[in-house]
């Protein structure tokens, strides 16, 4: 008996410890004029933010986290409406009566009461000024011949945090408005094959637009040490590869 009582203590302890490693997260810290930004590595193309006591989600996906585990959101970000980045489930576990939602377009059927955001929009979102960049395909296209994303859908998002900017591209190839981008400190550039970009075309954007540290997110089945390759040679942009698949 009280081997068996043992062996349940140890496995009720072991399923304690992976339910806690699970919800354990990877996190950076940037700082800035305002305050430290915390970001939070959720895995695929899911972050959560914390800046200014406020709570911040980008493209919350069930499936990399347990958001009842996770505090309500201040301000969620959705990119575009594909599945894995409009979750009604995540979505509606971290929304309270409160929360901001800032969507494109094509999301406003299916998430009621958001701030719309199209294209190169400009808006101040809870003190912070919010940029919709552009975020769309060039050359990956699905078996009909339609690009993944095709131009004028998706948004990615440039977040002022005090002096810092921040860019999160959302699912999107090295387009023209990516390349012109300016003062960005932080980048995420998404490296998902075939839906997104090849490391290569991630080192051509980085090249023109120059963020002062790069995180490869949402990058799949790619091998993000292949963009720390070929970047290896410009010392004025930081590669930190975090666990985004």
């Amino acid at each position: 008996m009280k081997i068996a009582l043992t062996l349940i203590g140890m496995m009720l302890s072991l399923s304690a410890f992976h339910a806690t490693a699970q919800e354990t997260r990877m996190k950076d810290i940037i700082s800035t004029s305002a305050g430290d930004l915390e970001l939070t590595f959720l895995g695929h193309g899911s972050l959560m933010m914390t800046f200014g006591g406020k709570i911040i989600y980008i493209d919350p996906y069930s499936r990399v986290a347990d958001y009842t585990k996770l505090p309500k959101a201040d301000l969620i970000f959705l990119t575009h409406d594909h599945h894995d980045h409009l979750d009604q489930e995540a979505l509606q576990t971290i929304r309270g009566t409160d929360t901001v939602v800032v969507i494109p377009p094509v999301c406003s059927d299916r998430v009621p009461g958001g701030i719309l955001m199209g294209n190169g929009d400009t808006k101040t979102v809870l003190g912070m000024k919010v940029e919709a960049v552009p975020a769309y395909n060039l050359v990956h296209k699905r078996d009909n011949g339609q690009l993944f994303h095709p131009k004028g859908i998706g948004n990615g998002y440039v977040l002022t945090f005090g002096d810092k900017r921040l860019y999160i591209a959302g699912d999107t190839e090295n387009t023209p408005e990516m390349k012109a981008l300016q003062d960005i400190y932080c980048a995420f550039l998404p490296m998902n094959l075939p839906y997104t970009m090849t490391p290569e075309m991630v080192a051509d954007a980085a090249k023109a637009f120059k963020p002062k540290i790069l995180y490869p997110y949402h990058y799949g089945e790619t091998d993000p040490t292949r963009l720390t390759e070929l970047l290896k040679s410009t010392p004025d942009i930081e590669v930190r590869v975090r666990p985004m698949q």
